[in-house]
């Protein structure tokens, strides 16, 4: 492989690495490359992706879908493949990945790194539960990883420190067709929002929240309820991009809050259920490429935490303060979550889920640090796929398997070959 000097960035734009890197173009370059961290489509959106200063290998030229058994739903794909490309595969054949982020561009081998979760959290759990193998690169050469053991749950949204995925064997689900029947629904505030997604019994969930909605109207939002169909429904327009970084006024407070109110109003106050194109449910951003040059040059940060069900309360103080900064952006979201994780760092615990993004400036990053102090006090845990700013002590306590982490990842990389800046921003494999 010929390494070439790079600068490149997570998803959010605001955390950047120069380095060289590397695009394998099968995988027995890898076999005879130098051993480094990897990634993918870098869709996580801080420093996940990022090793300033040194190598990395880029997945996204190993993209292939190796074999499917249609009895079982077994797919054995490359860790470069996409799960969008996936997804618009199989559903006309019946099938779909049983989980999928809110991104179709995020790769199966980040997939598992992150342990993702989807939609459907609060049935069917995180991504790797629906794993059946991973087949790694360590520097002694390719291990297969099935659930079950130390490894696998260290290679589970293990941030690819156990070496580097190379392929993983997704057990997918059956699906009625290619086709989402959506029943969107308007929540008046934050009790409403609540209470309709814990009566959710819809095998997709996912509520979008106006967090610049203050006073009454405090949590006011649309839930969102799929099941997959079969059907005629409108191709999905065709995806457009940003052409050129917006200017710091595009997303001012006023623009952002006339452009929510006109979101929230788009859906009738009886409700409305439509047929959708699945990935127009699935993966909304997607239709515009280069989304994140609507924030700017510096880019921006995301926030997102799970408190558990006892928590709500404090995440409601949490949206109070958010509403009332004058910093949100339109990207807002708020889920029910169950109990499923297969990782010792997986993110998901059953509760409630926030995500919500801010332009990269000093009050929000003052604001997010308030949110994760915040988040700690609660019991709750941030989202390493998210993060660029949370400090290593407040992070670290929020995984209490972080030891049995720490413990496996020093067997299969003592030399610390895959470390990646946020390995060392968090100091995650520093034993105290």
């Amino acid at each position: 492989m010929r390494w070439t000097p790079q600068e490149y960035a997570g998803w959010g734009r605001a955390l950047r690495a120069r380095g060289e890197v590397a695009r394998p173009q099968n995988p027995d370059d890898l076999l005879a490359s130098e051993t480094a961290p990897a990634f993918g489509m870098r869709r996580s959106y801080g420093d996940a992706a990022l090793n300033s200063g040194g190598r990395a290998i880029d997945m996204s030229q190993l993209d292939r879908m190796l074999s499917f058994d249609p009895e079982s739903g077994e797919l054995h794909v490359e860790a470069g493949a996409r799960i969008g490309d996936i997804a618009a595969a199989f559903a006309p054949r019946g099938w779909l990945p049983a989980v999928m982020p809110g991104t179709g561009f995020a790769t199966v081998g980040g997939c598992v790194g992150q342990d993702v979760h989807g939609k459907n959290h609060h049935l069917l759990g995180s991504f790797s539960e629906h794993v059946a193998e991973i087949t790694l690169i360590q520097q002694g050469g390719p291990v297969r990883v099935t659930p079950g053991s130390s490894l696998f749950r260290a290679t589970a949204g293990g941030l690819g420190q156990t070496g580097v995925i190379t392929s993983a064997k997704l057990r997918m689900r059956p699906c009625k067709g290619d086709v989402m029947i959506v029943t969107e629904r308007r929540a008046a505030d934050w009790d409403e929002h609540v209470a309709l997604l814990d009566a959710s019994r819809a095998t997709y969930t996912v509520g979008w929240i106006d967090a610049t909605a203050t006073g009454a109207a405090l949590g006011r939002g649309i839930v969102e309820e799929g099941e997959s169909g079969a059907g005629l429904v409108r191709q999905r327009d065709k995806a457009r991009r940003v052409p050129m970084d917006a200017p710091h006024f595009a997303l001012a407070a006023p623009i952002v809050q006339v452009f929510n109110w006109a979101y929230y109003h788009r859906v009738p106050a009886r409700g409305r259920t439509l047929v959708k194109p699945m990935a127009d449910f699935f993966f909304p951003l997607d239709k515009i490429h280069d989304w994140n040059r609507l924030y700017g040059r510096r880019g921006f940060h995301q926030f997102q935490c799970v408190v558990p069900l006892a928590a709500v309360d404090e995440l409601r103080a949490m949206l109070e303060e958010i509403a009332t900064s004058g910093l949100a952006s339109p990207l807002a979201v708020l889920k029910r979550m169950g109990p499923g994780r297969a990782g010792y760092l997986s993110f998901p615990m059953e509760g409630y889920t926030l995500a919500v993004d801010f332009p990269n400036r000093d009050a929000a990053r003052a604001l997010i640090k308030r949110l994760e102090a915040r988040t700690a006090d609660a019991g709750g845990r941030l989202y390493f796929a998210k993060d660029s700013l949370a400090e290593g002590a407040q992070i670290r306590a929020m995984y209490p398997e972080l030891s049995d982490w720490q413990q496996e990842v020093a067997k299969a990389d003592p030399e610390g070959a895959y470390v990646t800046d946020l390995i060392r921003r968090l100091q995650l494999r520093t034993t105290t």
